[in-house]
């Protein structure tokens, strides 16, 4: 067995503005013909070093970097089905971030399989890929909009006083996620006012918001190499406390994993939403 890699560089998509000035804009579903999602801003590739966490995986925690890694096998073991991960993967997700968190509410607002298809260009919802590009999934406004959306009326007033995040639980199905693995980008290392841009989500029904992210040389970037079926990583998307230099959010993107195996399976990966309160 060769020693992991402590480092590896990887090319890395970054957001740059609209040339004319325009609110950024991204099409959450693909051109049929190109599988490339409509933008109107410009993709800035740029290299940079991703240290593996293997063996020091203790070293961040959502409140610090904005995201941790933890090991515990899901009994849903087909995510095959949308109705039997709601029924099973649902319930057994709620508990294990409610022990990990702390948080007295958890509402799941939805599902992403992704499986990576090279050359497919149909990247609908039910066969989405891997994201190639650097970004947060929701913003301030986004996250308090989905509130209002997924809670009860009469309960979102309430909850939005105190305490609530969004994060994604994130975890390899089916295989280990060596090809195409996630690299999370360590929060103290984000300045929120100069490196994050609000940017259009354009459904076909509605228009939601996330943040897309500039390149900055001060970008800590890591990763867990070859993730197993029994590890997982929840991703802080959103948090309401600011103070005590609390991580807020997680820039993040797939990658191409330069030490990935030629022959290593392709990537297929699950990512939970949830809506997380506190009393």
């Amino acid at each position: 067995m060769s020693a992991e890699p402590q480092f590896v560089n990887g090319h890395l998509i970054y957001f740059s503005p609209p040339q004319d000035g325009a609110k950024p804009y991204t099409y959450v579903n693909s051109d049929p013909a190109t599988g490339e999602r409509p933008i109107n801003w410009v993709r800035e590739q740029h290299t940079v070093q991703i240290e593996n966490l293997r063996g020091k995986e203790d070293s961040v925690t959502l409140d610090t970097a904005g995201y941790q890694y933890g090991r515990s096998p899901s009994a849903h073991k087909a995510f095959t089905s949308d109705e039997a991960i709601k029924a099973e993967y649902y319930p057994e997700s709620i508990e294990l971030v409610k022990k990990l968190t702390g948080a007295s509410r958890i509402v799941p607002f939805d599902h992403t399989i992704r499986r990576r298809r090279p050359g497919e260009t149909d990247d609908t919802p039910e066969k989405r890929q891997p994201v190639p590009s650097v970004h947060v999934d929701q913003t301030t406004a986004s996250a308090i909009a989905r509130v209002h959306r997924h809670l009860p009326a009469e309960d979102a007033p309430e909850l939005l006083e105190r305490r609530f995040q969004i994060i994604n639980l994130w975890r390899p199905i089916g295989r280990p996620a060596c090809d195409w693995p996630l690299a999370l980008c360590d929060y103290r290392s984000v300045d929120t006012n100069a490196d994050l841009v609000s940017t259009d989500l354009v459904y076909p029904d509605r228009k939601g918001e996330t943040n897309s992210v500039r390149f900055s040389p001060n970008h800590k970037w890591k990763y867990l190499r070859g993730m197993t079926l029994d590890e997982f990583v929840l991703i802080k998307c959103y948090d309401s406390k600011s103070e005590d230099n609390t991580a807020i959010l997680t820039p993040h993107t797939a990658f191409q994993d330069p030490t990935t195996p030629k022959d290593a399976p392709l990537r297929e990966s699950i990512e939970l939403r949830l809506l997380v309160f506190y009393d």
